[in-house]
């Protein structure tokens, strides 16, 4: 037997009303969630990324997990200040040799380059580094990671390492904001939404 399907007043329902009212939340959910994606991303450069001025210091640090972008500024910010001469340390399991081939190809000297390949996230990045920073006797640092990442991880950097002067220099967005959507690199700066608010739960870090 056929069940009835009623309006909220009490009327019966047709078949195309039914499917029609039911329809309806899908398709809202389909134009609304690639607004919301979209939102988030144009909101992401003003919450996470950080960028200050940039002066020779005794250590640039860059991160792995997007190595080229990485390692190419990486190696901009020490041809930038190469006469103060500036150790390197490339923190990351997964890419850590890679950056640092990129970077010497890029200009910087390899004897200068320092890898620590074992830490899996942010926070492993800045404990694991931290005995590195201490035996090259780091009091200024400059720190190089993607720009949707940079607030997070020097937060990270800053807890560890409170006695170092900390420089941001992320990597540039060169893309128009559609085509970030479109691949990784937005994925991954709508997915630091909850990244940072997980280490601001779990660790106490400060994003200022």
């Amino acid at each position: 037997m056929r069940p009835y399907r009623f309006n909220t007043n009490g009327s019966l329902a047709s078949g195309r009303q039914f499917r029609t009212r039911h329809l309806l939340f899908p398709a809202l959910l389909v134009i609304a969630l690639p607004l919301t994606y979209l939102a988030a991303l144009g909101a992401a450069a003003p919450l996470f990324e950080l960028r200050t001025s940039i002066t020779p210091a005794d250590v640039i640090v860059v991160l792995g997990g997007d190595g080229p972008s990485r390692a190419e500024k990486g190696a901009a910010i020490y041809r930038s200040v190469a006469t103060a001469n500036p150790r390197v340390l490339v923190s990351g399991d997964g890419d850590c040799n890679d950056i640092a081939s990129l970077m010497a190809d890029n200009g910087v000297p390899s004897g200068r380059i320092e890898i620590e390949c074992l830490s899996r996230n942010t926070w492993e990045n800045a404990k694991f580094s931290t005995p590195l920073l201490t035996a090259m006797g780091a009091r200024s640092a400059i720190l190089v990671t993607s720009w949707f990442h940079m607030r997070r991880a020097i937060a990270c950097f800053k807890t560890f390492n409170p006695q170092i002067r900390w420089e941001a220099a992320p990597t540039e967005r060169r893309r128009p904001l559609w085509r970030v959507s479109l691949d990784m690199e937005g994925v991954e700066a709508a997915k630091e939404y909850l990244k940072a608010g997980w280490y601001v739960l779990r660790h106490r870090i400060a994003l200022y």
